[in-house]
């Protein structure tokens, strides 16, 4: 049901996330000359020529890294070589065939896999015959590009193409696959949740803040064959923390265009922690955005508890995050996969919500109730009416309410009428919108 996979490797710093974000027609990939800058594996959707698959960029590949961050980078891109259908290994022809270079071919050749070979930096025609040295590292044909200047990428793109296995039904597909965002402060554990719910190490996890610099996709399709692509985000720091480094400040716009491109957000708190400043405006956005949201307190194992732990813990949540009262919270371990289980469940249910809509008969019929129990208020002689109400759209769920002056519904009937359709249609999960339309005697 997956898309064909190609990855994208190579040494450090020889252009591949430049490549790859020419491709994706986006800056997808962090781009700095500094090896090292990207360290998981980033995914964007590719179509050349009516095919279509899936290309992972990579950290590059340093083989003799005794250093953590690139211990686990090289991990990474073993991952992605283990996955992929196709490899696209990338050399620089600048800098011309190095040993690092052949070790990596040789990784490559004991993978069985199609590689198609890239010399990037070949940014003048006149410079194309420095390409002819890498037909040492016996993988064929060398193809000549600059990915700066776009040139030869046509080709190398028809290369790959003609190495992916036969099209599948799956490339066809237009299904909505559900947009999940796992949002939150640095070190909460995002990273591991996120592995926990994939199975098998996706994201790097360490304890160090900022580890995951890129919002990082990854498709992830159940027992049930739900299908889910999962986000994991860059932790979103205080303006203060935020260098004034480009790499550091696309991470935090990363973060919250994941949240405006979401379906549903997971927003990760610490249980030593609490709810702090930061967890607040990071909810800020969610609800400003109009997006479902699940609250998932972390590390709940490190707390000791007694019976009363949990809704206590709840109750001061919601006390931090007043706003949010309608998100439901869920107590995990990321780390020992404690209730991991419940979150795509409450995932589900909130998208279910968020997308809910309601019959205006029925809607309508609500109203009367909620008027009926609480008489709309009267301001210096003047009461509000409410001729009717209709569900406007999804997700969140909007309503437009037909009155006789919108300055006459007051913010407390407001908040009354959005608990009342709360506790009559559910609604967990998602924000609601009203609009307020003053509805004229031509009407």
């Amino acid at each position: 049901m997956t898309k064909a996979l190609v990855a994208v490797v190579g040494r450090p710093n020889v252009g591949k996330s430049t490549f790859f974000n020419k491709v994706a027609g986006k800056r997808i990939s962090i781009v700095e000359d500094t090896p090292g800058v990207t360290r998981d594996r980033i995914y964007t959707d590719v179509e050349w020529q009516g095919r279509r698959f899936t290309m992972i960029d990579t950290g590059g590949i340093d083989l003799h890294a005794e250093d953590v961050f690139l211990a686990q980078i090289r991990r990474q891109a073993q991952i992605a070589i283990d996955t992929a259908d196709v490899i696209c290994f990338f050399v620089d022809g600048r800098a011309g065939l190095t040993d690092d270079d052949m070790e990596v071919a040789n990784l490559l050749r004991r993978s069985g896999k199609p590689v198609v070979l890239a010399v990037n930096k070949i940014d003048h025609i006149s410079l194309a015959a420095q390409a002819y040295e890498f037909y040492a590292l016996g993988l064929g044909d060398p193809i000549a590009i600059s990915a700066v200047n776009m040139m030869g990428l046509g080709d190398l793109l028809e290369r790959v193409c003609e190495l992916l296995p036969p099209k599948t039904e799956a490339e066809d597909e237009d299904a909505h696959v559900l947009q999940l965002a796992v949002v939150g402060r640095p070190n909460v554990g995002k990273s591991s949740l996120v592995n926990k719910l994939l199975g098998q190490e996706r994201s790097m996890v360490s304890d160090i803040a900022g580890t995951t610099r890129d919002a990082i996709d990854t498709e992830l399709t159940t027992a049930d064959g739900s299908v889910y692509n999962i986000i994991d985000t860059a932790g979103i720091r205080k303006k203060s923390a935020v260098e004034d480094a480009s790499v550091e400040q696309y991470s935090v716009l990363r973060s919250i265009a994941a949240i405006q491109r979401c379906d549903v957000a997971l927003l990760l708190i610490d249980a030593q922690d609490g709810v702090t400043e930061q967890d607040t405006k990071i909810a800020g956005i969610i609800h400003d955005e109009g997006k479902a949201a699940v609250i998932v307190v972390n590390k709940w194992d490190t707390l000791e508890k007694d019976t009363n732990t949990l809704e206590n813990y709840r109750k001061k949540v919601y006390d931090g995050l007043k706003f949010m009262s309608w998100a439901p919270v869920l107590f995990l371990s990321a780390k020992t996969g404690q209730r991991v289980h419940t979150v795509l469940q409450t995932v589900d249910q909130v998208y279910g919500m968020s997308s809910k809509r309601v019959p205006t008969g029925v809607l309508n019929d609500i109203l009367a109730d909620a008027m009926a129990d609480l008489q709309p208020p009267a301001v210096n002689g003047r009461r509000l009416k409410i001729y009717f109400v209709t569900q406007h759209s999804v997700n969140p769920p909007t309503f437009i309410f037909f009155v006789n002056d919108e300055k006459l519904m007051h913010f407390a009937y407001r908040r009354y009428l959005e608990n009342y359709f709360r506790k009559s249609f559910d609604f967990t999960g998602t924000p609601l919108r009203f609009i307020i339309r003053q509805k004229t005697r031509e009407e």
